[in-house]
């Protein structure tokens, strides 16, 4: 009797042990987040929804290519194919803690050397397998697979809100170099006028031949430069034709039917504590969910370490008939019950661990870089907004002053008081000012839509659904 006692002892051992050795999970990371920004708000924002900014302006086609590229952005379909495989991870990781069923079948017809003759039979059978999760390696293999479909979830939306900020940037981009493109043929009509007036002056005998080549020279630069100018447009054109699958003559036709209007001022507002922004950035909350996800992995691989106990059991039914005679069994078992004890595995299971450690410590690192980003363009993308609002005065100021003053040198050239000189001079300040003006307004419209991406673009961690994205009638008419 003692001796089966210690028997039972011997082997409850390792379990009593592996019980009192189960690893502290890692307390999760705290990042360090400032108390408020450093760089001013921008005022007067409005209380608009984020995550649809662009939908409350009045700017049709740029919702349209919004959604056209949605719909057909590479980086959205991966991203959407990561959700789904991630979900299998989990759907294979929950399984594996409740228990398993197969069902067999068989039949067949010959000789029987047990009857002495031909005999038909048939078997049928349920088996059933569960593994016990003692130590919790299933469920922390669970536990991992559903923080990384969290994870890839928000990558969705993150997909999103890039090719949405993308095609904004870009139609911004475009619209800023129609207007330079209109800028530049004006420019170029002017001066190809000056140079007819120059010729006329010229053969007259009123200017003189190296003013004449100056205007001649003039209005071969400025259609220089607006020939550059278009070359710039129709690439803009085949960027956004590559990023939405539109068809360019249909987006030219669409661009000339709907020219843009001035930029608000404000477009939405940003929350004043930067932990509310943080908040609202899928990629920092995917790298807080691969924290999570590390640290069961490590769970996991300690676990390996532990007994691992196994129950399986089995129903079934058997049937022969021979010569007009037909029999039957039906069996069951319970068992038999495993319990497996890791001895010696030359130190796989150690260097598993080590490795789903350093994968964790690697994950903290990478998630409190991706706050320090996150805060990092959105300061950044105030500063820019900040300067824009701040030298926006100065700008019009200066292109209304160079405009005034080109009109009147124009004029006295035409009466004959003032150099081509000097015309030429001020006219290339002029067109300085009016390029710099329609940069200021890019610039700005490009700084909405960086602190736009910068903030999230309005995800909230608590909503995970994964909406498709909706066809409009610009996307059936490609």
């Amino acid at each position: 009797m003692k001796l089966c006692h210690r028997r039972l002892l011997t082997l409850c051992a390792p379990l009593a042990l592996a019980a009192c050795a189960t690893a502290t999970p890692p307390a999760p990371p705290e990042a360090a987040v400032p108390a408020a920004w450093h760089a001013p708000l921008p005022h007067q924002g409005s209380l608009q929804n984020l995550s649809r900014w662009w939908t409350q302006l009045d700017a049709p086609l740029l919702v349209e290519l919004i959604d056209a590229a949605q719909a057909v952005s590479p980086g959205v379909a991966q991203a959407r194919s990561r959700i789904a495989q991630a979900r299998t991870v989990q759907v294979s990781g929950r399984a594996a803690l409740g228990p398993s069923f197969d069902a067999q079948a068989r039949a067949g017809r010959g000789f029987d050397l047990n009857l002495g003759r031909v005999a038909s039979s048939a078997q049928a059978g349920l088996q059933a397998s569960w593994e016990l999760d003692l130590f919790g390696a299933n469920a922390a293999a669970e536990t991992a697979a559903g923080q990384r479909l969290a994870g890839a979830q928000a990558l969705w939306h993150e997909a999103r809100v890039s090719v949405a900020a993308e095609v904004a940037q870009q139609t911004s981009s475009l619209r800023s170099c129609l207007e330079l493109l209109d800028l530049a043929g004006r420019d170029a009509h002017s001066r190809a006028e000056t140079e007819r007036l120059s010729a006329l002056s010229e053969r007259a005998g009123f200017t003189a031949p190296a003013m004449a080549a100056l205007a001649r020279a003039s209005a071969a630069q400025a259609q220089a430069r607006a020939a550059q100018q278009r070359m710039q447009c129709d690439v803009g054109f085949k960027v956004l034709v590559a990023l939405t699958g539109w068809q360019e003559p249909a987006l030219r036709a669409r661009f000339a039917d709907a020219p843009g209007g001035p930029a608000p001022d404000a477009l939405f507002a940003l929350a004043t504590l930067p932990a509310q922004v943080l908040a609202q950035r899928p990629d920092v909350y995917q790298a807080e969910r691969e924290v999570a996800a590390a640290s069961a992995d490590l769970d996991q691989a300690q676990a390996q370490h532990y007994p691992r106990l196994a129950l399986s059991g089995s129903i079934g039914a058997a049937w022969q008939r021979s010569a007009g005679a037909a029999g039957g069994l039906d069996t069951w078992s319970i068992g038999p019950l495993t319990l497996s004890l890791p001895l010696f595995d030359g130190g796989r299971r150690a260097a598993q661990t080590d490795e789903a450690r350093t994968r964790y410590d690697e994950a903290v690192v990478l998630y409190h870089a991706r706050v320090r980003q996150a805060v990092s363009e959105v300061e950044q993308a105030l500063v820019q907004l900040a300067s824009t609002a701040e030298r926006n005065t100065s700008a019009h100021t200066a292109a209304e002053g160079y405009r005034a003053s080109f009109a009147a040198t124009e004029t006295r050239w035409r009466a004959g008081l003032t150099s081509l000189v000097e015309l030429e001079e001020v006219r290339r300040n002029a067109i300085a000012a009016e390029n710099a003006l329609i940069a200021l307004r890019q610039e700005r419209q490009l700084a909405w839509v960086a602190l736009y991406r910068a903030a999230g673009g309005g995800w909230n961690a608590q909503d995970q659904t994964m909406a498709q994205p909706a066809d409009t009638p610009a996307n059936a008419a490609r």
